[in-house]
């Protein structure tokens, strides 16, 4: 965003101090990351109020502040413009903002594979268009506006994430950001103790067509059966499905793991075959949306083809690290609930790549009363694989342990509640260059951490 402070004013129907001839290019809601040009929004929290760092913001270069009206004391010498609440002014500005844009905007939801979707579709454009995408984990009421103000006005796409915990948040998103494509990746467990059931988990996702362009693209897993009465309602809605299910409108078939990644053959809407650099069926599936979406704005299947081969994701996302002992570590530690956690057992039941099969299972988070059912279900899968050894880590897997205490026969188990290191000694024990580790966790048990010990001399 470039705007006059006085038009910004206007946006947000405000009075301000100190406006002739400044020009914001810019907006950030950290002192610490200003840049010149910014627009400072100084929030005020319980622990701290960020009107104390707005001297500080204006001396590393910030152009103009925000400033609440019920805060005493305002500075005379800096430009200002007074507003009733911080949080709505950064959306309004956003919603402003986002009128005078004339980018495509992509908008991604889903339980599971949001980041890797975004990143799976600005690969696949960014040869052909100038795409932005969310950074990080800016994906809700604050993230999102700070994403659209900071596109440029000559951008193409915009592709963002758009994150939730309860009913309402998805609509919010997706009325301030007017998507012209909207993408469901998938409905699992997560924020199950918020909305109840995966019913409602559904009803929570499709909330991301409430902003949807009249003439928008609904881009949805075609596979889940809890989407289709959403979507059969809206009689009027341009919707494609995606999936393995031979009826969808883009459907995987043949996927292969190879050195490069993995390949895939699609029909459908469009049939050929593709390859991504990536590990996985669950982020092949992932990239059918990427794939439709470019068909829509006219790539070729050349085109789509060759922007996919060198593909990236977002890091900790089936991301292949090479240990200093030899063994290939599978760094799938972001997230994980009980869809994403099976898909990616899969994969490691499939995969051919080493001989000897470890998983380290982290703890999976915020699945409400039914998590321990949830936690002892993945004893049916690690029992169908063959595996050279089960690490367990956190209380909740505690629950796993003890059914596969019983039942797992010739394969080394560990459960630690909250230590990593008898998981590295473990590991650094027992697995060498014939070895695929998969680490798989809730963001907050940090499964990532378990690599510091295998990495830490080629860091010197």
């Amino acid at each position: 965003m470039k705007e006059r402070l006085s038009v910004i004013a206007d946006w947000l129907r405000v009075e301000g101090q100190l406006m002739d001839e400044v020009v914001v290019e810019g907006v950030s809601i950290d002192s610490r990351t200003i840049t010149k040009g910014d627009l400072f929004i100084p929030f005020r929290g319980e622990q701290v109020n960020g009107h104390q760092f707005v001297h500080m913001a204006i001396e590393k270069g910030a152009a103009a502040s925000l400033w609440l009206k019920d805060e005493p004391n305002p500075p005379e010498n800096i430009p200002l413009l007074f507003v009733e609440d911080a949080e709505l002014a950064l959306q309004q500005m956003a919603r402003a903002y986002r009128e005078e844009l004339s980018c495509k905007v992509i908008g991604i939801t889903g339980s599971n594979g949001k980041t890797s979707t975004k990143d799976l579709i600005a690969s696949v454009l960014s040869p052909y268009f100038k795409v932005k995408k969310t950074e990080g984990n800016f994906n809700n009421e604050l993230g999102l506006p700070l994403t659209i103000l900071s596109l440029e006005k000559d951008t193409d796409i915009a592709v963002l994430e758009m994150g939730m915990s309860g009913f309402g948040e998805i609509s919010f998103l997706s009325t301030l950001a007017k998507p012209d494509f909207a993408v469901i990746t998938n409905i699992g467990e997560a924020h199950m103790q918020d909305l109840g059931s995966r019913k409602g988990i559904t009803q929570a996702k499709f909330e991301v067509i409430d902003g949807l362009h009249e003439k928008g693209q609904l881009l949805f897993d075609g596979d889940e059966l809890l989407l289709h009465p959403f979507v059969n309602e809206k009689q009027d809605l341009k919707a494609y499905a995606f999936g393995y299910d031979k009826d969808n409108d883009l459907a995987l078939q043949d996927v292969q793991t190879t050195d490069e990644g993995s390949e895939f053959t699609v029909t459908g809407l469009l049939e050929g075959t593709f390859t991504i650099p990536v590990y996985g069926a669950h982020q092949v599936k992932n990239t059918l949306a990427a794939i439709v979406i470019a068909h829509e704005l006219g790539l070729s299947n050349d085109q789509i083809r060759q922007a996919l081969q060198s593909a990236e994701l977002t890091a900790m996302r089936m991301q292949p690290v090479m240990g200093e002992n030899g063994a290939l570590f599978i760094n799938d530690a972001y997230n994980a609930a009980p869809t994403s956690m099976k898909a990616a057992l899969s994969f490691m039941k499939e995969t051919t790549f080493r001989e000897k099969k470890w998983v380290v299972l982290g703890d999976m988070l915020e699945l409400g009363e039914e998590e321990k059912a949830y936690h002892e279900a993945l004893s049916e899968k690690l029992l169908e694989m063959d595996l050279a050894g089960v690490i367990l880590y956190g209380s909740r897997m505690k629950w796993l342990y003890d059914q596969l205490e019983l039942q797992l026969q010739d394969v080394q188990l560990l459960w630690s509640e909250n230590d990593y290191e008898p998981v590295k000694d473990l590991l650094e024990n027992e697995t060498d260059s014939a070895s695929v580790v998969l680490l798989k966790g809730s963001r907050g048990m940090a499964l990532e951490r378990i690599l510091d010990r295998f990495l830490w001399k080629r860091d010197q």
